[in-house]
């Protein structure tokens, strides 16, 4: 399963933004243009199935007012998922309500029939009679008699669930972001982790205490490749619970011991990729992915996200991000965002463009960012979507 596209209206400068998708995504554009609102709501989307909105938004230091937008009067969150699974096209769309905190609207559509609905305080699920594909029968319906944040699905018991809207449901659990990587947090003693290094990385040495060996081993021996004088990774505990991190350097003259608190920016955040990667999860996304990381490093872990398994999105503004990718990813994944004369942010294929598409025939990606002048684009997207070009939209 993976997602297609996501549209969203009113969350920060989210107003009636739609942003395609392929496996492997990269976000560009200038400072302030909405990138990280992005990974944001992607953040968002996954909480309506873990519920507790209340304590994301604590967590982040956010009231409810916070998330909505400036820009519109609406008050309402309105999104729609479409996702491919397979052979079946899925959509999940609702309303949210940030009074309530939970949706209010809701509906699961696989393959045009509908499997789940909320509306007016009442909900049915409709679950297939195995007979026929498209046969649905009634599961469950009713009056909503309880209070709940989020999505119905963060409340209901998964034996209620039919089994495509479980898998829906594990799939945005199985998302992860990484946006607020901080070297402070990532030298933090941590005492539990569950299936996340967490937003910031303040969980790492928890999490890779409770990776066990054979994951320990696999993260060793893919940091390995960047830092060959790395021999092992030690977490232990200590008697308050926490987990403390060391690493093992060996040189011609011995073995250096080094203590999380003293080991280099880079080095946490390629050990913090390496070990978010180390689960299985369905999507995971990175802000600003090259700060801190050496040059000759960069590459290497690029290559490590386009072949990951889950479904990627990064941000960055470095032109050497993009000079690694293959052009068929960069013209399926590359992202520019901006902002439109209201201030809604926008979004395009940057090789969608057609003078940019010029460029990448003779021009690395990078290069062909590089070689342009991100405030002169708007003016020929707006010739894009103009009645007179014969595109609506882009």
């Amino acid at each position: 399963m993976r997602i297609k596209r996501i549209k969203v209206n009113n969350f920060k400068s989210l107003v009636n933004f739609e942003l395609p998708l392929a496996k492997f995504n990269c976000i560009v554009g200038l400072n302030g243009s909405g990138k990280s609102t992005v990974l944001q709501f992607f953040d968002f989307l996954s909480q309506q199935v873990r519920g507790d909105l209340k304590g994301w938004l604590d967590k982040r230091h956010w009231e409810a007012k916070d998330i909505n937008s400036k820009l519109s009067p609406k008050q309402n969150i309105d999104f729609e998922v479409l996702l491919a699974d397979m052979d079946a096209e899925i959509i999940w769309s609702a309303s949210f309500n940030r009074t309530t905190l939970s949706c209010t609207s809701e509906r699961v559509k696989w393959n045009d029939n509908l499997f789940l609905k909320v509306e007016d305080g009442h909900y049915s699920i409709w679950n297939s009679n195995g007979k026929k594909p498209n046969d649905l029968v009634i599961k469950l319906s009713g009056d909503i008699p309880f209070e709940y944040q989020g999505s119905l699905m963060s409340q209901l018991k998964e034996s209620q669930l039919p089994s495509n809207i479980l898998r829906l449901k594990k799939f945005f659990e199985g998302l992860h972001t990484l946006e607020l990587l901080s070297p402070a947090l990532l030298r933090q003693r941590t005492r539990e982790a569950g299936n996340s290094i967490g937003i910031g990385g303040e969980r790492l040495s928890a999490f890779l205490y409770e990776a066990g060996e054979e994951k320990q081993l696999q993260i060793l021996n893919k940091m390995s490749e960047c830092y060959p004088h790395l021999k092992s990774l030690d977490i232990s505990a200590m008697r308050s619970g926490s987990k403390k991190l060391k690493i093992h350097e060996t040189f011609q003259t011995g073995t250096l011991e080094t203590e999380a608190r003293h080991v280099a920016d880079g080095f946490l955040r390629m050990l913090a990729v390496f070990a978010q990667l180390s689960k299985k999860q369905s999507f995971l996304l990175l802000d600003e992915i090259e700060n801190g990381i050496n040059l000759e490093l960069i590459e290497f872990l690029v290559d490590s996200l386009v072949e990951a398994h889950p479904q990627v999105l990064i941000t960055t503004h470095s032109p050497m991000v993009l000079n690694y990718l293959e052009d068929s990813i960069a013209i399926e994944g590359v992202v520019y965002l901006y902002k439109d004369s209201e201030g809604k942010t926008q979004a395009i294929r940057i090789f969608d463009i057609p003078s940019m598409r010029k460029k990448l025939s003779v021009m690395g990606p990078g290069e062909a960012y590089e070689d342009t002048l991100l405030t002169q684009l708007a003016d020929e997207i707006a010739t894009l979507k103009s009645p007179e070009s014969g595109n609506g939209s882009v």
